[in-house]
């Protein structure tokens, strides 16, 4: 051994003596660990939510919009959650604080009934949207889809008479790429900071102050990447808050992960990849299938054939079909086709061995793992229920954890401000009585309360639900308002009147058809 080598080899002894040393702590004897060889190669980096989110923003948003477009298990992560959180739309219940008000009961559910029909008024009519496409409650499902695909989505309250409707509210719906820097003109280009003459900051169209108070918002009059240019390409700064009210002026719809975030992350980033793959295997899995399944015959020629022998194919049924004319090295294979190949040329068919009996294994497996990221379980995802009921159920009470509060989420940041905005034009214009609304702020949220009414979570066995419902109620643990809810989606106030002129045109009837039957009775 030569000296150098032996003199190398007692300095790494001596510097592994020294290392083994040193105390290591709490996380550096796992995740933190630098000499473990599973993560020793694991290079990380990690910036501000800036660096970290929006400066990838453009790539994430592009990629999950294709694969809603274009993939089935995204599409149904997205669509489950549009159908399940808002469903035809989250309907007003209002909820009057009587006790505030020095109101009677009756009489604030008289108010109550009035302020909902006012709002129905206003919330069926297409009127109420800007664009003049849809009503208030399918604004909330392309807001909700709009939000899940993109990261964020952006409403704006604003206002215009018009002689055919008595409200002036009118919401115009933002896609989050419109929100931007201004001179942005790719949805794929880094989103750098920008630093304005006011002395804020410009973070992907979001102006915070020095203390990181959002202050405006600065919105293209049309997408940034647009190839279709109608018209010239503007930006306009709109004040997050109105100076006098301190009302939103524009509503950002989005889901914070990180404190100092201002735009949000699209619901499928995390796992992209993972959808991307499925997608690629799924389809290679039906290309093989469909090669499979053709029945070709080839034809091989021992001396030259005619000039248009290779150019065609013919079916069994005699229907003759080009097939790349010119391109006489091409054959295709069809259903029932027959190939008139060159001599001296022969066919070799790969045996792709399908039906993949692994394939749905496989599949679902992966899914189970998206679903988990995503909280939706499989079984949702695929509108596919082989397990038990118990299994069935408990999947859907985890999933409507995720949904109840998604529509928590929506119902504050979007129904509820456009809700305040809406009762204020109303009171203001006197459609609505509220004497002191504009008064006191607490006397104007006593008139504003709300609730709002989405799908109900649904029943595998209505039999053993309704059962659940009524031991809890008669045992105090609900109410039958929130069973009704809960159960149906509807309203117990509701159902109770519709139940009392029911019953009183039953008895109607039945006291009829038993006076007819005593007069039948008396003439025979």
């Amino acid at each position: 051994m030569s000296i150098s080598r032996s003199i190398a080899k007692s300095m790494g002894r001596m510097a592994h003596r020294a290392t083994s040393l040193i105390v290591n702590y709490g996380y550096s004897e796992s995740g933190a660990s630098t000499t473990k060889k599973s993560v020793a190669g694991w290079k990380t980096a990690s910036g501000s939510p800036q660096q970290d989110i929006d400066q990838n923003l453009g790539t994430l948003r592009a990629r999950s919009r294709s694969l809603f477009m274009n993939s089935t298990i995204p599409r149904s992560a997205i669509m489950t959650n549009r159908t399940n959180v808002v469903g035809s739309g989250l309907k007003l219940k209002s909820r009057v604080d009587f006790q505030t008000l020095g109101m009677t009961r009756e009489d604030a559910g008289d108010l109550e009934r009035k302020i909902e029909k006012q709002f129905e008024l206003w919330a069926r009519s297409k009127h109420c949207d800007v664009t003049k496409v849809n009503d208030f409650y399918e604004m909330q499902q392309l807001a909700l889809i709009s939000k899940l695909t993109n990261g964020d989505a952006f409403a704006a309250i604003t206002y215009k008479k018009e002689p055919y409707s008595p409200y002036s509210l009118k919401i115009r719906l933002i896609e989050a790429d419109r929100v931007c820097n201004p001179n942005t003109f790719s949805d794929v280009t880094t989103t750098a900071m920008q630093k304005l003459e006011n002395g804020n900051c410009l973070y992907s169209g979001v102006e915070i102050n020095d203390t990181g108070e959002i202050k405006a918002y600065h919105l293209c009059n049309q997408h940034p990447s647009s190839m279709i240019f109608h018209q010239e390409k503007t930006w306009t700064r709109v004040q997050a808050f109105g100076k006098l009210t301190g009302k939103q002026n524009i509503l950002q719809l989005m889901e914070s992960e990180r404190p100092d975030q201002y735009r949000g992350v699209p619901y499928l980033a995390p796992v992209i990849e993972a959808l991307k793959q499925l997608e690629r295997y799924t389809k290679a899995e039906l290309t093989s299938a469909v090669v499979q399944s053709f029945f070709s015959v080839f034809v091989k020629q021992e001396a030259a054939a005619s000039e248009e022998g290779w150019t065609k194919q013919y079916g069994v049924d005699g229907a003759e079909e080009a097939v790349d004319e010119l391109d006489p090295t091409t054959y295709e294979l069809g259903s029932g086709t027959v190939q008139y190949m060159e001599p001296g040329e022969s066919i070799e068919m790969a045996d792709p061995k399908r039906p993949n009996t692994g394939f749905d294994v496989f599949t679902n497996a992966v899914i189970k793992q998206i679903g988990a990221a995503l909280e939706i379980p499989h079984e949702l995802i695929m509108k596919s229920f082989m397990a038990s009921y118990s299994a069935s159920r408990a999947a859907l009470l985890e999933a409507w954890k995720a949904f109840k509060m998604r529509r928590v989420w929506f119902a504050n940041d979007f129904c509820t401000p456009i809700y305040e905005a809406f009762l204020d034009e109303a009171v203001s214009s006197g459609r609505i009585n509220a004497p002191g609304y504009f008064n006191d702020p607490s006397i104007r949220m006593a008139y504003a309360g709300a609730e709002w009414i989405g799908p109900s979570q649904g029943q595998l066995d209505p039999v053993k639900e309704v059962t659940a419902a009524k031991l809890r109620v008669d045992n105090g643990f609900s109410t039958r308002e929130r069973e009704t809810t809960e159960l149906t989606g509807g309203s117990f106030d509701d159902n109770a009147q519709h139940l009392v002129r029911e019953n009183k045109s039953m008895s109607e009837a039945n006291s009829a058809g038993m006076e007819v039957i005593n007069n039948e009775a008396n003439v025979n």
